[in-house]
C-alpha cells in the first residue's frame, strides 16, 4: 500500500469544513454608522484571534487524539459492515428482483397480452363518423 503523504499547510484539501467560518471577519462585524473606536476593533481582534486559537489548540490537544481514535473506529466498523454485509444483501436483492422481473414478465406476456389483442380485435371495426349538421 502507497504511503500517503500529509499536506500539513492545507488541512482540508476537499474543502469538507468551508461551512465552518471562524475568521475574525466572518464572525465579528460592524456596519457603516455603527463603527466602535479603532482601538477597541483592533483589540477585540486580537483577543479574538488569541483565544479562538488557544482554545481550539487545548480542545485539539485533549480531545483530538482520542476522537480520532473514536472516528477511526466508527469509520472501519461501516466499511466492515458494507463490505461483509450490505454489499452482499444488496447484491442477493438484484438477483432476486431479476428472477422476480423475468416471472413478472412472463406473467404479463401469457396472461395480459392474449387478453389486451383480444380487446383489440373487438374494437378494432368500430367506425367513429362525424356528421355535422
Amino acid at each position: 500500500m502507497p504511503e500517503y503523504e500529509l499536506d500539513m499547510v492545507n488541512r482540508d484539501p476537499n474543502g469538507l469544513n468551508d461551512h465552518v467560518r471562524v475568521l475574525f471577519e466572518e464572525v465579528l462585524a460592524e456596519p457603516d454608522g455603527a463603527h466602535s473606536f479603532d482601538c477597541v476593533w483592533n483589540c477585540a481582534y486580537k483577543c479574538f484571534n488569541c483565544w479562538k486559537g488557544c482554545c481550539y489548540k487545548t480542545l485539539t490537544l485533549l480531545c483530538g487524539i482520542p476522537l480520532a481514535i473514536c472516528w477511526g473506529c466508527e469509520f472501519a466498523y461501516i466499511t466492515f459492515w458494507h463490505v461483509w454485509y450490505v454489499t452482499p444483501c444488496m447484491r442477493a436483492y438484484m438477483i432476486n428482483c431479476g428472477c422476480l422481473q423475468k416471472f413478472y414478465g412472463t406473467c404479463l406476456q401469457c396472461y395480459l397480452q392474449p387478453l389486451c389483442e383480444a380487446c383489440s380485435y373487438c374494437f378494432s371495426n368500430i367506425r367513429v363518423t362525424n356528421y355535422t349538421g
